[in-house]
């Protein structure tokens, strides 16, 4: 949910740039902002993931249940975001993405809490119709969304959820852009139905960077090498996927782990539309859950702590309107 979030919001996050800077029409704008050397939103764009073995404690029904061990970690994610139609105050997009996970793990039987060993692979898939419209409050510039989205996995679709976004832009110079805003759930499963957003991005001398997305990251960046940047910091990340046969129950269930991962991201821009990705770190679960589908997470059976664990994820990304490489 927060990738979804961040991607929708993204294009509000950095039109406000360009408004103060030109008189041009607001899609104009927004497509300057994506030809960004290192956009916030993306055409395309793959990742590979792998993460380090862990150990964690579960509870099944609030009863403890011995320790379990994830030995290894692959994951495979790709997606696509891009504009259907575009109009002088208001675009209509859609974003579309997939992701594979498959986890080696020893775990408790929850019947006989005898520990066994088992692959599993889950398959999962995200779509979402994104309109935006563009106007004035208070004198300042606002950017309203509005996402219809549904997920699922390789057996079909299994949820339609809603979600509501405003912002408001609160500064707009060439060296400092700020941010406010709130995002509307309309999802069952939503643990808080709204959440507040606030941006903050200051450049300084010798490219240095700080770039503040809350809820989703915090990041200390600096140009070098020409075309790369390096970050420091740390973003939430969110993983889900569903599950047809757990404990025997009939109803489907859904896993929602909440992730923090703190450390390293080199970006390089390729040229040609291609921006080469790395980052590496330590990842600490927030939040492991499975409930029902479409019951509140809150209202949950089985949840999992975990020991922090090393991650390492490579990706390649296309974005036909990235400035070119300088030489």
């Amino acid at each position: 949910m927060l990738k979804k979030i961040l991607l929708i919001f993204g294009i509000g996050i950095y039109t406000f740039v360009t408004k103060a800077q030109t008189k041009d029409s607001i899609p104009d704008k927004v497509r300057a902002i994506i030809a960004d050397k290192f956009p916030a939103i993306r055409v395309l764009n793959l990742e590979y993931e792998i993460v380090g073995g862990f150990k964690y404690a579960s509870k099944y029904l609030k009863n403890p249940l011995p320790k379990g061990e994830v030995q290894n970690m692959h994951q495979a994610n790709a997606s696509m975001n891009v504009n259907l139609m575009k109009r002088k105050n208001w675009t209509l997009g859609t974003l579309v993405g997939y992701r594979h996970l498959s986890v080696e793990l020893l775990q408790p039987d929850l019947s006989t809490r005898q520990i066994y060993q088992e692959k599993q692979d889950y398959h999962y898939h995200h779509e979402s119709l994104n309109f935006t419209y563009y106007s004035r409050l208070f004198g300042k510039m606002a950017i309203y969304s509005a996402s219809l989205m549904t997920d699922g996995s390789e057996k079909g679709f299994e949820r339609v959820r809603g979600m509501l976004m405003g912002n408001l832009v609160l500064k707009a110079t060439r060296d400092v852009q700020m941010t406010l805003g709130v995002v509307g759930l309309l999802d069952p499963s939503a643990i808080v139905p709204v959440i507040p957003t606030f941006t903050y991005k200051r450049q300084y001398q010798q490219g240095w960077v700080v770039d503040i997305v809350l809820p989703k990251a915090v990041y200390l960046r600096k140009t070098i090498l020409g075309n790369g940047r390096a970050s420091f910091g740390s973003e939430l990340d969110n993983n889900t996927f569903y599950i047809y046969d757990f404990a025997g129950l009939s109803s489907i269930q859904i896993f929602n782990q909440m992730n923090l991962n703190s450390g390293l991201l080199y970006e390089h821009n390729l040229g040609r539309s291609f921006i080469a990705m790395v980052k590496t770190g330590m990842r600490n679960s927030l939040r492991s859950r499975i409930s029902e589908k479409n019951k509140s997470q809150n209202d949950f059976i089985y949840e999992a702590s975990t020991d922090p664990s090393f991650y390492f994820n490579a990706g390649l990304s296309f974005n036909p309107f990235a400035k070119k490489r300088v030489n």
